[in-house]
């Protein structure tokens, strides 16, 4: 007993934990701590089952989940600033937000919330535990308009685009998106039907296994996303989402990745309404183009099976098939009739081509207004799996000041910008420092 309780503090000595005891009880205030195990002066204690009423993670402790833990209908599971949660690899540690329950994992620019793996670092990999699943009302283009979530996450969908589960701000999340069997994955955060008063502002996904950030439909919007090393898609939507994005900043690793954004309506009926329509504004994607690393990366964006898309002020580079395609019929409709709207933007450095022809006479003809190809965007080194950079390299940069941004709406959502690319080149512009992380392992 006294030789594990060791194992189990020199783990949680490099950020881990692991904990093979009795659960504790999630049904109001959480229970009793794991007994003998104190590390860096605090306790460990376990979550597993349902999670009833209203209870908080507290940053006096290390937190495990076991198995899926699911917060119910009219619950609320808080967790305060700094805090660490980790997910226990031989159950699937994973956290599930069901319908009408809500998270609120509120941390600060000091003091992120980690959801992070319990194996030691070096021995950390993508897919170690689950990760997180929000279900919410939202609406979504599903039949019955409602859907059940990847690996029996919950159901989601409904009627309510202003529904809210919960608020997710300075959250890191890594190591997450554990695969079950081919094509039933979980994602490092799914967004699945949730509204648009969930909240989701700084947020990272590093070393996931499937797709960093997934849209299932909803209305959800997000700000300041940083999405690392991701091994599918590091974006993806589906199902009708028709939220808004604003500052995001993509890096993929070769060993294993597929595209910087994969992007569908629906794809069992691509004309199913309501229609996948999202707006993003200030995004800059960059691809592995070492290929010694690996032959993965393919496309920094793909949009099909009948999206429309608002895409501006964007940087698209280094990716190893193409920068940017549009697949299909339906897809190049929403082109055509004006839905789909594409400006502000570099694509550059994309190994086999950087516009795909879908996409090349629309910048031609202007279609897709101030999209310059293959010109150098000016970034930072965003290829440094370890410490990326996307800032651009000085203000008189390309992405610095030469080509103007597109001005997204002001609704009280978008912030007015001066730069393309996820981060501008000023100090006053850096979202991204002191509250993310980049570890290999």
């Amino acid at each position: 007993m006294t030789n594990r309780f060791n194992a189990v503090a020199a783990a949680l000595l490099g950020a881990l934990v692991l904990a093979q005891t009795a659960p504790v009880s999630t049904q109001s205030v959480p229970g009793t701590p794991v007994p003998g195990v104190i590390v860096d002066g605090k306790p460990v204690q376990v979550i597993s089952g349902r999670v009833r009423g209203a209870i908080t993670l507290t940053n006096d402790r290390h937190w495990v989940l076991r198995g899926a833990v699911f917060v119910e209908d009219g619950a609320t599971l808080n967790i305060q600033p700094g805090t660490r949660v980790v997910g226990e690899a031989g159950s699937v540690g994973t956290l599930v937000v069901l319908r009408g329950g809500r998270l609120n994992a509120i941390g600060t620019r000091e003091n992120p919330i980690v959801f992070t793996s319990d194996q030691a670092p070096g021995r950390r990999a993508r897919g170690d535990w689950g990760g997180l699943i929000l279900n919410g009302r939202a609406p979504v283009n599903l039949t019955g308009g409602e859907g059940e979530g990847e690996a029996d996450t919950g159901i989601f969908g409904g009627t309510d685009e202003d529904d809210s589960s919960g608020i997710l701000r300075y959250v890191r999340v890594e190591f997450a998106g554990t695969e079950f069997s081919p094509d039933n994955e979980l994602n490092g955060i799914a967004f699945q039907g949730t509204g648009r008063r969930t909240e989701v502002d700084y947020v990272q996904v590093h070393m996931s296994k499937d797709d960093g950030l997934e849209f299932f439909g909803g209305t959800t919007d997000a700000r300041h996303v940083v999405l690392t090393n991701v091994g599918d898609d590091s974006l993806d939507w589906t199902f009708g989402w028709r939220g808004r994005m604003q500052f995001v900043v993509v890096s993929q690793r070769g060993d294993d990745a597929d595209n910087g954004i994969e992007a569908d309506n629906n794809e069992f009926n691509n004309e199913l309404l309501p229609r996948a329509n999202p707006a993003i504004y200030n995004i800059t994607m960059c691809g592995d183009p070492d290929l010694t690393e690996g032959a993965e990366s393919a496309r920094g964006a793909l949009f099909r099976r009948g999206t429309a898309v608002t895409f501006r002020n964007f940087v698209i580079q280094g990716f190893k098939v193409v920068g940017m395609e549009i697949n299909g019929s339906s897809t190049l409709s929403q082109v055509a009739n004006g839905t789909t709207r594409i400006d502000a933007g570099v694509l550059t450095g994309n190994l086999a081509g950087n516009a795909h022809s879908s996409v090349t006479p629309q910048v031609a003809s202007g279609r897709f207004s101030n999209v310059r190809v293959g010109v150098d965007a000016g970034i930072g080194n965003c290829f440094d799996h370890a410490a990326p950079d996307w800032r651009p390299r000085g203000v008189a940069t390309l992405a610095g000041g030469q080509l103007a941004p597109f001005q997204p709406p002001n609704d009280g959502f978008f912030e007015p910008v001066t730069f393309i690319g996820g981060v501008g080149p000023l100090p006053e512009h850096d979202w991204i420092s002191g509250w993310t992380a980049f570890p290999q392992d």
